[in-house]
């Protein structure tokens, strides 16, 4: 009997060889997400082509021309350029949606990224009428389209479904875990263990123990050092995925700042005394004060 896991979110991996568990927008709702943004520019395009059919009478042809083209450019190019930058990644649409595009390490999108996304999505989307942009999304297995590619980016859903919290570190074995070397650690192996650790209590205590040592057979192969000997297997998984996922929050959360103590004034050693004057003794020497 093989335990599989279910359809798990694409992974992200970061700069340090973190796999992020994050939900990869699906092609639909990315779509009603574009629907929305286009309703936005054709609207504010159309309002904008109003006032520059006012100005045809007090300007000449070239200049009218000329500004109705630099208006193009801006709404159609502009609009998601400054919208993501000022947002850090969500449009109208995305918003509506519970969209946001991140970087490929699951940072936040730049502006350099924000602007290659919406050059290739005027090329794609508006003169191609978004053709290139879904059969792109349908062959990258990150349904990224061609303005993703050329960005570094992908756009992720917010509102995907809430991934079950780790189990929590067997005492017992934090000392290993706590040595780990996680990177040969890919995020199926990660999703069998979790699966496993949830449904456990629910099974047959043989198919318990039998998927057990499957599911640590799987894990055990590509982390060290190996786990310590006749260590139950769902202890070994529960200190690997906790492990895991306090060195993901290590990572993404910036460490605090330093406490330096304030400087004192230093402290210097009083002069010392002058020794007084022995007595003076009758009939002897006497030093001269």
């Amino acid at each position: 009997m093989s335990f599989q896991p279910a359809s798990a979110p694409g992974p992200v991996v970061t700069g340090d060889a973190v796999i992020l568990d994050i939900q990869i927008a699906q092609l639909p709702v990315r779509a009603l997400a574009s629907i929305i943004d286009i309703l936005v520019i054709v609207a504010g395009y159309i309002a904008g082509v109003m006032l520059w059919a006012l100005t045809l009478t007090q300007l000449d042809d070239a200049l009218s021309a000329a500004i109705l083209i630099i208006f193009t450019v801006l709404t159609l190019v502009g609009y998601p350029v400054v919208m993501e930058t000022t947002t850090r990644g969500r449009s109208l649409g995305k918003m509506a949606l519970g969209l946001r595009v991140v970087s490929e390490d699951g940072s936040p999108e730049r502006f350099r990224q924000a602007l290659f996304r919406a050059l290739a999505g005027f090329i794609e989307i508006f003169m191609f009428t978004g053709g290139p942009a879904v059969i792109c999304s349908l062959i990258s297995p990150k349904g990224k389209r061609i303005g993703d590619i050329f960005a570094g980016t992908l756009v992720i859903s917010e509102r995907g479904p809430k991934l079950t919290p780790p189990p929590a570190m067997p005492p017992m074995l934090a000392w290993w875990a706590s040595s780990l070397q996680l990177s040969g650690l890919g995020a199926e192996q990660v999703e069998l263990a979790r699966q496993f650790l949830s449904r456990a209590g629910q099974l047959n205590p043989r198919i318990r123990d039998e998927m057990a040592q499957r599911v640590l057979h799987e894990v055990a192969t590509r982390i060290s050092p190996p786990p310590p000997p006749g260590a139950p297997p769902q202890y070994v998984l529960a200190a690997v995925l906790a492990e895991r996922h306090r060195r993901e929050v290590a990572r993404l959360v910036p460490p605090p700042p330093l406490a330096y103590p304030a400087p004192q004034a230093p402290q210097y050693p009083p002069p010392a005394a002058t020794p007084p004057p022995p007595p003076h003794q009758p009939g002897g020497f006497a030093p001269p004060n």
